[in-house]
């Protein structure tokens, strides 16, 4: 693989880290109910997927096509951009366990209009633009399945959780607005 893919890896996987390290809310002592345990396994699974997704790599002198790269670039781009938008307009809501404050609010602004999950999608762009730059096609199946199964573990337990907080606002934003991936219910 030639410089530029393995650049523009890593500058993905940076730049949509780096809302989440430097500029999402933690530490915060605020009374919450947390669903602890199906967070953590989904977690996992999504962590694993990834894993794979660096594990089953092309050799490292291989060439990647233009057209791989291009698309790889927009993922990344779309992942960035996500991942930046979500983190403010989520602002104390933020969590990495799956849970609700107190004083809870239930986010449609920004990212959170055209999807329930912004963060979710943009793990999935970055994932997909290691796939193109990286991943021998016998990783990819793998790699997504173990991913959407954690994601979709998370996204039904937040799901849940809103629910039984905003009932009716829930319910109409959940018919309204896709889980992660626009247009697709």
């Amino acid at each position: 693989m030639s410089l530029l893919p393995r650049v523009e890896l890593v500058v993905c996987w940076l730049v949509w880290a780096y809302p989440f390290i430097f500029r999402a809310p933690h530490r915060q002592n605020r009374a919450s109910v947390t669903a602890s345990t199906p967070t953590i396994a989904g977690l996992f699974l999504e962590c694993l997927g990834i894993s794979v997704a660096f594990a089953v790599h092309f050799p490292l002198d291989a060439p990647v096509n233009a057209a791989r790269v291009a698309a790889s670039l927009v993922f990344a781009v779309l992942a960035s951009v996500l991942a930046w938008t979500s983190v403010p307009h989520l602002g104390r809501q933020f969590r990495v366990r799956a849970g609700l404050y107190e004083d809870h609010e239930l986010v449609r602004t920004g990212p959170y209009a055209v999807v329930r999950h912004p963060i979710y999608a943009s793990l999935l762009a970055a994932l997909l633009c290691t796939l193109l730059l990286l991943t021998r096609w016998q990783g990819w199946l793998v790699s997504l399945a173990l991913f959407l199964a954690g994601t979709e573990i998370r996204v039904h337990t937040e799901d849940r959780l809103l629910a039984s907080r905003f009932p009716d606002a829930f319910r109409e934003y959940r018919n309204k607005v896709s889980a992660y991936v626009p247009f697709l219910r």
